[in-house]
């Protein structure tokens, strides 16, 4: 009996070979090249298709005279999808001594030529001399080499239309730098390979530079911030070089951080705070968690519980000595308006009647007290909210506003604002912690403080750093979120740099003021984000994909570090002692109190 192959019946003088079941098999099976492949490719004289993405790569086929370092970084750093290569062909240096002695004697012949025929000197012959003597020492002195540098660059887009413009910016951002490009016209595969990793070089479109120029190319760059001076921020992931930066060398002095619950952002707060005490700035916390209280404790610095039963108090009549260069009238009238939008938030909103009414109320409160525009404000007895609702209770169009008021005045909320100020923040390190007082009053106590300290601020020129956690339940109201917008865009006056954090980017950024206190803020920082919330921290801060996953796989305490025009992928690290004082780890703090407890048994 005949046996069949898989080709066809057997034919006379046909070698019979047995069928295998793998041969068949393996016959069938998809290859690396079968899945990495794509399911089309077209070659044109200018681009390629590559399934259902366009390719063209393009030259460069001419060089300035002097190449600055890093000239290249600007194309790298673009978010655009590329492939680079750069060959570096070594060049005989006795053969190019020998043509460099013929040029520099041409040169030189014409050089001569000309000043015979009593012709005007000609600049680019000169430097064209220079530059060939000057090579030829370098070179025989074996303090540079020659080399055939070729640059190629792949560009991909989805559409031609995409792929010319792409093309265009890459063109015009190398010819702000006298880099001159060309597309492979009919060498588009050629350049092709040229780009993929097999080290090729195919196209062959060369220039002579010496080692200094070449070098400039390096593409491996990476934003470096390790400055002089400063503080300590982290480890740069690109190149563990260390993040070192001084939030008051920036043109103002204020960042803002985002990070998921439990992303590190208040451990990071915290180190930046214990750091800065070693450079001589006093630091105010506003901690809504009681997060920062070992903290104050540790360096010597005071905690201020603020409750409804608390025995620290601050009274928002307080006012600031003017400085110098402020007048008291100033002063008044902008505490009054600060006045106005706390009253706004106390009472639930304000008609635009009693608006006006409460206005004036608080100008015939400091009245009662001969507290005018002319007067010393360091030897005044400031009124409290009691004095502000008697006068409100005489006043037409107020006893509605006395009668609101009276919880604040009379009811259970009286020991929370209706005493005198009894809170001393001239130290090194002040916290104020909200963590007891009631959610409804919880913005309430955030817009006091924060007006309290900034009345110290500006009696004191001092520098200073106040961190705002939980910044977003500020953000919910539109008084509470003006003022805070008010202080970062004041703050750089006042040698002040405002820190604000906050976890929900959708509270913060839904405030009309949101956007505004991101972009007065030099540094920002973002820390690793969850997938509900990414999409927006992107487009507040226009991330690249790339960056947007990097946040998103990142660990506690990773993220991305902008300062300036700069940013850089950071992971926050402290040493052993900083950690014991910053921890917010529940298991940690446990057993800290644990040793603590057995060292004081043991004794």
């Amino acid at each position: 009996m005949a046996i069949l192959n898989i080709f066809g019946n057997k034919q006379e003088g046909d070698d019979i070979l047995p069928i295998v079941p793998q041969d068949i098999y393996q016959s069938g099976v998809l290859g690396l090249k079968d899945i990495i492949a794509p399911s089309a490719f077209e070659i044109n004289s200018n681009f390629i298709r590559l399934g259902e993405k366009f390719a063209r790569t393009i030259f460069v086929f001419a060089y300035p005279r002097y190449l600055a370092t890093n000239w290249f970084s600007g194309v790298i750093n673009l978010d655009k999808i590329f492939d680079i290569t750069m060959f570096f062909h070594p060049v005989d240096t006795g053969v190019i001594l020998r043509k460099l002695l013929k040029k520099t004697a041409e040169v030189q012949s014409q050089i001569s030529e000309r000043s015979e025929k009593g012709l005007v000197r000609d600049p680019m012959l000169d430097t064209a001399y220079q530059d060939l003597e000057s090579l030829r020492d370098k070179l025989s002195q074996a303090q540079e080499k020659l080399f055939l540098f070729g640059l190629y660059l792949t560009i991909y887009a989805d559409s031609i239309e995409d792929l010319n413009r792409e093309e265009a910016e890459v063109k015009s951002m190398l010819e702000a730098r006298l880099v001159y490009t060309k597309p492979a016209l009919f060498q588009q595969r050629e350049g092709m390979t040229s780009v993929f990793p097999y080290c090729q070089d195919e196209l062959l479109v060369h220039n002579y530079l010496n080692s200094s120029p070449a070098s400039s190319a390096f593409p491996f760059t990476s934003f470096d911030l390790t400055a002089n001076k400063g503080i300590l921020f982290g480890i740069n992931r690109h190149n563990n070089s260390l993040v070192l930066f001084d939030r008051f060398s920036l043109e103002n002095y204020n960042s803002i951080m985002f990070a998921k619950s439990g992303s590190g952002k208040s451990y990071t707060a915290k180190l930046e705070i214990l750091r800065s005490l070693m450079f001589d700035t006093d630091v105010i916390v506003i901690d809504p968690e009681r997060e920062y209280e070992y903290l104050a404790e540790a360096v010597g610095g005071r905690y201020f519980n603020i409750s409804l039963t608390s025995k620290h108090h601050i009274n928002p009549f307080d006012l600031p000595v003017p400085r110098e260069d402020e007048s008291s009238s100033d002063i008044l009238r902008s505490h009054i308006i600060g006045l106005v939008g706390l009253f706004r938030l106390m009472l639930g909103g304000l008609s635009p009647q009693e608006d006006s009414v409460i206005d004036r109320a608080i100008a015939e409160t400091y009245a009662t007290k001969d507290i005018t525009a002319d007067s010393d404000f360091s030897q005044i007895t400031p009124p409290t909210l009691s004095d502000l609702a008697l006068v409100l209770a005489s006043m037409e169009g107020g006893e509605s506003l006395a009668m609101r008021m009276k919880k604040f005045t009379e009811g259970t909320w009286s020991g929370f604002i209706n005493q005198p100020s009894n809170v001393n923040i001239n130290v090194r390190l002040a916290v104020f912690s909200i963590r007891d007082m009631e959610e409804e009053l919880r913005p309430i106590a955030m817009y006091l403080i924060i007006n309290h300290i900034w009345s110290a601020v500006r009696r004191t020129l001092r520098k200073r750093l106040m961190v705002v956690d939980e910044a977003w339940i500020m953000m919910k109201h539109p008084d509470s979120a003006s003022f805070l917008y008010g202080i970062a865009k004041r703050a750089r006056k006042y040698y002040l740099g405002l820190a604000t954090i906050t976890q929900d980017i959708a509270d913060f950024m839904a405030s009309p003021y949101g956007k505004p206190i991101i972009t007065n803020s030099s540094i920002q920082i973002l820390l690793k984000q969850s997938p509900a919330s990414i999409n927006a921290v992107q487009e507040a801060f226009n991330m690249t994909e790339e960056e947007k996953f990097l946040l998103l796989e990142s660990d506690v305490g990773e993220g991305i570090f902008f300062a300036g025009l700069k940013h850089v992928a950071i992971k926050i690290h402290a040493s052993y002692t900083e950690h014991q004082i910053i921890t917010s780890d529940p298991a940690e703090l446990l057993a800290i109190q644990k040793a603590k407890d057995e060292v004081g048994a043991e004794r």
